[in-house]
């Protein structure tokens, strides 16, 4: 199978590269903007393909792609120019988006185009909602309802950041999205209303709000549920202040331009890193009416050390990648990465990069 990964050079899109690679039924082509001639690893190829380009769906046909891994992020304010491009060129397709509306309306968009062309597309195969989706299945066998969801991430400081990245969770920094809290929709602004919280194997940590697919996704698919919360905690708590200072200023009116900033921005962070660690971690917390009918929660934590928190983004991408190369997937049609992969799944990466996981259940 061939997989063209789009952003193959990026923070996200390089680790994938390097794992699909070592896989005997893939091919791997690295392709951006401006690749270099060669790949370090003999087993990928590179190519130049340019997403803004007019001749980028010829281009990318031109390359008789199996699969297509869009990276190429920041999603947010992305139209489905690219997965159209790649269902034409008679791929499957998969992406990495943590755009709220990108991947909330994706099944809507391309659902009939992807049937019709009998081939499997797939947003959101991250850690939002991939990995999210799969946490709270596994947690909601202990609960005859679930009334409340929280989602939280913890990255080190010391991780690599992409350019990308920052720019997606600045766009809607002081800005106001929506989320369900206590069974109504309500405002909330991102990196607004800070909160501690704790993570296991990482301590507390000041979270903010921030507009992720979840929040749109969740109160759909697990009926029932009345809140639906996610919060980004990073480790410096000079940075979370800082940042939720900035938003505050873009709430009251004033027109910053964060996102474009974000070139900037990543550096500056780095000055910083001697101040922080390596280690970074994840929460999701379910709460609702158990088995035995008493109200309760569960709590699932990761925890990931030596820099490795970045490789579990990358995650449900590769997992879905694997099993398209195997076969092992049939389905046709859009969908958000919800119910394809089960936590199960996902422990061995856990393993291979020494992440380690635990659940506590509390009562209410």
């Amino acid at each position: 199978m061939r997989v063209i990964v789009l952003g193959g050079y990026g923070n996200f899109g390089a680790r994938i590269c390097r794992d699909l690679a070592g896989h005997p039924r893939i091919e791997v082509i690295s392709a951006g903007r401006n690749p270099p001639a060669s790949h370090s690893d003999a087993n990928i190829r590179t190519a130049r393909l340019d997403l803004a380009s007019g001749d980028f769906p010829s281009a990318l046909r031109s390359l008789y792609p199996d699969l297509v891994v869009h990276c190429a992020g920041p999603f947010q304010g992305q139209d489905y120019r690219v997965p159209t491009a790649a269902l034409a060129a008679g791929a499957h397709y998969i992406d990495l988006a943590d755009g709220r509306e990108f991947v909330a309306a994706f099944a809507g968009h391309l659902d009939s185009v992807a049937r019709a062309a009998g081939r499997l597309a797939i947003s959101g195969a991250s850690t939002l909602p991939g990995l999210s989706s799969a946490v709270v299945d596994h947690l909601a066998q202990r609960f005859q309802k679930i009334h409340e969801i929280q989602i939280a991430i913890a990255p080190g400081q010391k991780a690599p950041r992409g350019t990308a990245t920052i720019a997606g969770v600045l766009s809607y920094a002081g800005k106001p999205f929506q989320r369900l809290h206590l069974g109504r929709w309500s405002d909330a602004w991102g990196w607004q209303g800070l909160k501690r919280i704790r993570f296991a194997g990482v301590g507390t940590r000041l979270a903010a709000a921030c507009d992720v697919p979840d929040l749109a996704l969740f109160p759909r698919h697990y009926p029932g549920v009345r809140t639906v919360e996610f919060r980004a905690a990073l480790e410096l708590g000079v940075q979370m202040i800082a940042i939720a200072l900035i938003a505050s200023l873009r709430r009251a009116g004033l027109p910053l331009p964060l996102e474009r900033w974000a070139g900037v921005l990543n550096p500056v962070a780095s000055l910083l890193d001697g101040f922080g660690t390596d280690r970074g971690g994840m929460l999701v917390a379910v709460s609702g009416m158990r088995l035995d009918g008493r109200r309760g929660s569960a709590e699932w934590h990761i925890t990931a050390g030596n820099n490795h928190g970045p490789e579990i983004p990358c995650m449900a991408a590769i997992l879905m990648a694997r099993r398209l190369a195997t076969g092992s997937i049939s389905r046709t049609g859009a969908y958000p990465c919800m119910g394809f992969l089960n936590l199960a799944d996902f422990e061995p990466e856990f393993a291979r990069w020494g992440m380690t996981t635990v659940i506590e259940e509390n009562p209410a």
